[in-house]
């Protein structure tokens, strides 16, 4: 197991202690948490570990970190043992301060310094920077676990850089990296985002947050260094997919972390739906200017533009089966164990 660097002296990779409610389920939850177009799901272990990857937008009242205490409260955790910033644009960090201000946070785990020069940036980082003294904090490099008991949690990117080596389950040439591909480089947060493979058992889910498309390249390209995921969040709020991810990935169900407003883009719609062996997509919203483009009303999980937070909860088991339940409507459908 790797070592990780926090406040500049080498700790061991070894879990942050917490209750274990005895009654807990045996099984992996994942809470996908309306945030209006930005970032914010809840991981919870069998052992009720837990793990927070980014914290919605700041403003709004609270909105943001008032639907994660819901959700924690939903899942039957009263802090968390590790809170993941992606990247530190608004919609992923933004309401960590707030969130922090209300619960107990174990340890913070980042890629490090902010690189990007814009103003919004530059200050959610400076307040992201101050919530630091509450708690440890951990820089993740590719190829660290963070240390869940009973779930493998793998960094499979950070800081610009992508793991070298494959994962389990990985390493076999992709066909679909054929064709000359191009796309004007990102500079921003995104291409520093830390990307995680979470496994339960045979259960294998993937959250690139909003990874740069370059970047996914690396991961992809020419060997696909990740393999096939049961559940996949959908990078950059499912914008701009490269051609070569989901064939390669072949996810079986697919979230989508959209707001109200976005994504409206038919090709974008076109690539995820057309997804190779994608038997549903599910939503945290309504689309407005999508229109026909939506998944069937049972599989999103709030309609109004102006909601009360419904969110997807993902239950799984390690033989990989699992269900996806949606609160605003209480409409679930299970999928059987993968072969």
């Amino acid at each position: 197991m790797r070592r990780f660097l926090a406040h500049g002296v080498l700790l061991l990779g070894v879990a942050v202690s917490s209750t274990v409610d005895l009654r807990a389920a045996k099984n992996l939850q994942i809470y996908f948490i309306d945030v209006e177009g930005g970032a914010a799901t809840l991981v919870v272990g069998p052992s009720s570990q837990s793990l927070l990857i980014d914290g919605g937008f700041r403003g709004f009242e609270d909105r943001d970190p008032d639907r994660i205490v819901a959700a924690m409260k939903a899942a039957g955790v009263k802090k968390l043992d590790y809170l993941l910033t992606t990247d530190y644009h608004r919609d992923h960090v933004g309401g960590v301060p707030h969130l922090a201000d209300r619960i107990k946070i174990g340890t913070f785990l980042d890629h490090g310094p902010n690189t990007e020069d814009t103003r919004n940036a530059k200050e959610d980082y400076a307040d992201y920077v101050k919530t630091l003294k509450l708690g440890e904090h951990l820089v993740t490099k590719p190829g660290d676990t963070i240390p869940m008991r009973d779930v493998s949690i793998q960094v499979v990117s950070a800081a610009g850089q992508m793991i070298q080596a494959p994962v389990e389950g990985g390493g076999r040439s992709n066909a679909f990296c054929g064709a000359k591909l191009s796309a004007a480089e990102d500079t921003t947060e995104n291409a520093q985002a830390v990307g995680v493979l979470i496994t339960f058992g045979r259960f294998r889910f993937l959250n690139l947050a909003d990874l740069a498309w370059q970047k996914e390249q690396e991961l992809m390209c020419p060997n696909n260094l990740i393999g096939t995921v049961d559940l996949y969040l959908a990078a950059r709020h499912g914008l701009n997919e490269p051609p070569t991810l989901l064939p390669a990935l072949h996810p079986r169900v697919i979230v989508l972390n959209n707001g109200p407003r976005s994504p409206s883009i038919p090709e974008d719609w076109a690539r995820v739906k057309a997804s190779p062996g994608l038997q549903d997509l599910w939503q945290l919203h309504f689309a407005l200017e999508a229109g026909k483009d939506n998944t069937p009303d049972p599989f999103i999980a709030n309609v109004d533009e102006f909601c009360q937070g419904a969110f997807l909860r993902v239950t799984a088991e390690p033989d990989a089966s699992f269900t996806v339940f949606n609160t605003r409507n209480k409409f679930q459908k299970a999928y059987a164990a993968s072969k």
